[in-house]
């Protein structure tokens, strides 16, 4: 396919297709990352500002909730039980101190408090726990948002009951890839948990990593698989591999940040309605890489120290950042101190 070829293509796909009506075939989305690089930006850019304020971005800050310990063997993770990373099995975390995290987060102008365990999936002696937590981060006024590993209909009716807002469970990468990212949870397993959040009410937060040494056909196989869930998910976290010692891909070889913004680019022309979020991994991007991500059409971040168990760019320099490139916090700031 020609350069003209593929530019034309691409427009038109990004004009017509939303929610999930349209099916994005895998060689449509290859063709939107082939894009002279000026041109997606601009075709992404062009869609962002349909739906969104191409100047506003929406905060949200994540908690680990319980740390360490997962059974899984996720490759890219710290918290597996099955590598020596250095993080320590720990126990579910009082109420006392997610309520003091989530109103330091709402302070700092966070408008959705994430929680995350780090579980096959909860038992039910956790449960009651957990939808205490929803229930007191949401009368602070926050959306609420939980990824606790994989549910059944029954506890993701539990969570809806209890208010929350919504669910986090990544699909972590394209079918084809996935074997090689993880064995003791199979990808089905992740629509299902998807499918019994959906039929609950409860919104999908649901994203992949890339940088986990696949190929561009295959990050795009994972933006179309992401963009023909019906309907796509409202928030679409994009990660970062964050190479962490001990992990079976510590070693795997750094993505080019144009590749980087180029998935972005990508998420937001085929899901122009979802908040798209810059997740793992930011603290090694370059202010200039996210200001290039921003136009792409990200407009969300985790904002906050810590991710789960890995640095994140500081508050202060986030706000910095917002400043210089004239970017206003969705829903306001009421701590009055997130722009300052």
């Amino acid at each position: 396919m020609t350069t003209n070829e593929v530019r034309s293509h691409a427009a038109g796909a990004g004009r017509s297709r939303d929610e999930g009506a349209a099916r994005w075939r895998v060689a449509d989305v290859e063709a939107l990352f082939e894009l002279p690089f000026v041109h997606l930006l601009y075709r992404a850019q062009q869609v962002h500002r349909e739906f969104f304020d191409a100047n506003e971005i929406q905060l949200s800050t994540l908690l680990s909730i319980k740390t360490g310990g997962c059974t899984e063997d996720c490759g890219y993770c710290p918290q597996s039980a099955h590598f020596d990373t250095g993080v320590p099995a720990g126990k579910l975390i009082a109420l006392a101190e997610v309520v003091q995290a989530a109103q330091a987060a709402r302070e700092r102008g966070a408008t959705r408090f994430c929680m995350g365990a780090a579980w096959r999936s909860p038992k039910e002696r956790d449960m009651e726990r957990v939808t205490e937590m929803i229930r007191a981060v949401r009368s602070l006024g926050l959306e609420t948002c939980m990824t606790l590993g994989m549910l059944d209909a029954t506890q993701a009716r539990a969570l809806r009951d209890a208010g929350l807002d919504y669910y986090n469970h990544n699909l972590d990468s394209a079918p084809g890839f996935y074997g090689r990212v993880v064995s003791t949870r199979t990808y089905q397993d992740r629509l299902d948990t998807l499918e019994h959040v959906r039929e609950a009410g409860i919104s999908v937060c649901c994203g992949g990593i890339v940088g986990m040494g696949e190929t561009r056909g295959e990050r795009a196989a994972l933006i179309a698989q992401l963009a023909n869930l019906d309907p796509y998910p409202e928030s679409v976290p994009i990660n970062h591999l964050v190479r962490v010692e001990g992990t079976p891909m510590a070693g795997s070889e750094p993505l080019d940040p144009f590749e980087f913004v180029r998935t972005i680019a990508a998420a937001r022309i085929t899901m122009p309605r979802a908040l798209v979020r810059l997740s793992a991994g930011r603290e090694q991007m370059s202010d200039a890489v996210q200001a290039l991500c921003f136009a792409a059409g990200a407009n969300s971040i985790f904002y906050g120290d810590r991710l789960l168990t890995t640095s994140n760019p500081q508050a202060v320099r986030d706000r910095a950042l917002f400043q210089r490139l004239g970017l206003q916090v969705a829903g306001g700031d009421p701590g009055g101190s997130a722009l300052e």
